[in-house]
C-alpha cells in the first residue's frame, strides 16, 4: 500500500503541513461534518484512498481503504449474503438515500455518503446496535498514518490478533484526533435468513416496560423504535424462530417493503423524525443524543422524542440548555451528546479528570505535533 499514489499524496501533504505547523482537518465525503466540534484546519482529503483491499467471504472479514464508500462495501457484501451487522448510518448527501443494490465495486458508482474511515472515526451505529454490538466490536485491524509519514498497523484480519493495547478499536469514535485512518479490517456477518417487523400502538411507558421484558427472553429481537405513540420492533434470525416470536408477540405485521424502507431511513437518519429535527435545529433547537441505561424510565423532558436500542438510546429535540440535558442523562446512568445544534457548551459530556488525562496522553503519544483534527473531539484536546 505504501507505493499507492493516493497514499503518497497524503503523506506529502502531511509532511508539508507538519513543516508549516498547519493543522489538518481529516475529511472523507464530508457527510459527518456536522458531528463533533467544528472541523478546523486545511482539508486532508481521504476520498481518493478507495478500494476493497481484501475480501474472502468464507473468512467473514473485509478490508477496505478509508475513502471507500459504505454503499460500495455493503453492495459487495450483499452479493455474498453478508452485511455490516451494526448498521452504520450512511448520511447520504443532498437528501439521497444510498441504494446499495445499484452499486458494484467494479463500476465504482457508489453515491457520495459515509465512508469506511469516517464510519470508524465517528463510531456511530444504527438500529441493531443494542443487539449485535458497536462499531468497535467489529474492528479487527486498522492502519493509521502518523505525522512523520509512517503507516502504523494495529490488529489484523482475525479475531484473536491482539497483543497489548487494542489500538485498532480505540480509533472507533476518536474523530480522527489520533491521526487519519487509511485502512480498516472489519468482521462481517451473514444476513439474517428471516425478518419480520411488528407495530404496536402503545404509550411510552408501556413500550419501554414491554421492551425490557422481551429483552430478557430468548427472542430474536434485533431492533426497536418508539415515536409518537407507536412502537416498531424488528425480529431477525432463523425462519422458525422469527415466525414463532411474531406469533407470540402479536401486534400488526408490516409488509416487507414498507418495513425495509422504515429501518433504512431510520438507520440513515432521513426519516420523518430526523427531517423534523433538522428543521427545528434551524429554528434554534438542539437534537440531543442520550445514551442511557436500558431500563431507564420515560424522561421528564420537553420536546419530541425518539427511542431506540430497546430504551438505551433517546433522541430529544429540545430548547433546554446543555447543563439540564446532561444532568438528566446522568440521573439515568448515561451521558448526553449535542448531535446537531449551535454547539455553545461543548458537543460531548465533559470527561472526568482521570479520563481526560488519558485522552491527553493518547493524543500526545500519537500526534505530538497536534496536527490532526485539533479540538474535534473536545475543544481543549489538541
Amino acid at each position: 500500500m505504501s507505493d499507492d499514489p493516493a497514499l503518497r499524496r497524503l503523506i506529502d501533504q502531511v509532511a508539508s503541513a507538519r513543516a508549516r505547523r498547519a493543522p489538518l482537518a481529516i475529511r472523507g465525503h464530508g457527510s459527518k461534518d456536522f458531528y463533533g466540534e467544528t472541523p478546523r484546519g486545511e482539508p486532508l482529503k481521504m476520498s481518493p484512498l478507495t478500494g476493497i483491499s481484501h475480501y474472502e467471504p468464507t473468512e467473514l472479514v473485509v478490508t477496505a481503504r478509508a475513502g471507500t464508500s459504505l454503499a460500495e462495501v455493503e453492495a459487495v457484501l450483499a452479493e455474498h449474503g453478508q452485511c455490516l451487522a451494526f448498521e452504520p448510518p450512511r448520511f447520504a448527501l443532498n437528501g439521497a438515500t444510498p441504494d446499495t443494490s445499484a452499486v458494484t465495486a467494479s463500476r465504482g458508482t457508489a453515491p457520495r455518503g459515509g465512508t469506511v474511515g469516517g464510519m470508524v472515526a465517528a463510531g456511530l451505529a444504527g438500529p441493531a446496535r443494542a443487539t449485535v454490538g458497536a462499531v468497535r466490536d467489529f474492528v479487527l485491524g486498522a492502519a493509521l498514518l502518523s505525522a512523520d509519514g509512517e503507516v502504523m498497523r494495529f490488529g489484523g484480519e482475525v479475531m484473536k490478533n491482539v497483543a497489548g493495547y487494542d489500538v485498532a478499536r480505540v480509533l472507533a469514535g476518536s474523530l480522527g484526533i489520533l491521526g487519519p485512518i487509511v485502512e480498516v479490517s472489519l468482521k462481517v456477518l451473514p444476513q439474517p435468513p428471516a425478518r419480520a417487523t411488528l407495530r404496536f400502538e402503545w404509550p411510552e411507558a408501556r413500550a419501554l416496560q414491554q421492551l425490557q421484558q422481551w429483552a430478557a427472553q430468548p427472542l430474536p429481537l434485533r431492533a426497536s423504535a418508539w415515536w409518537n405513540g407507536m412502537l416498531v420492533v424488528q425480529l431477525a434470525g432463523a425462519e422458525a424462530a422469527v415466525r414463532a416470536a411474531a406469533q407470540a408477540l402479536g401486534g400488526e405485521r408490516i409488509d416487507a417493503a414498507t418495513a425495509d424502507a422504515f429501518w433504512r431511513d431510520l438507520r440513515d437518519q432521513c426519516d420523518e423524525f430526523f427531517v423534523a429535527a433538522e428543521s427545528a435545529v434551524r429554528d434554534g433547537a438542539t437534537l440531543w443524543r442520550l445514551s442511557l441505561a436500558g431500563a431507564a424510565p420515560p424522561l421528564a423532558a420537553a420536546g419530541e422524542q425518539l427511542i431506540e436500542w430497546h430504551g438505551a438510546l433517546r433522541w430529544i429535540v429540545s430548547h433546554a440548555d446543555a447543563a439540564t440535558m446532561r444532568a438528566l442523562a446522568l440521573a439515568h446512568g448515561g451521558h448526553a451528546t449535542e448531535f446537531r445544534g449551535a454547539k455553545r457548551d461543548g458537543v460531548f459530556t465533559p470527561l472526568a479528570p482521570a479520563l481526560a488525562r488519558i485522552h491527553r496522553e493518547l493524543k500526545a503519544r500519537f500526534d505530538p505535533d497536534r496536527l490532526f483534527n485539533p479540538g474535534r473531539l473536545y475543544p481543549d484536546l489538541g
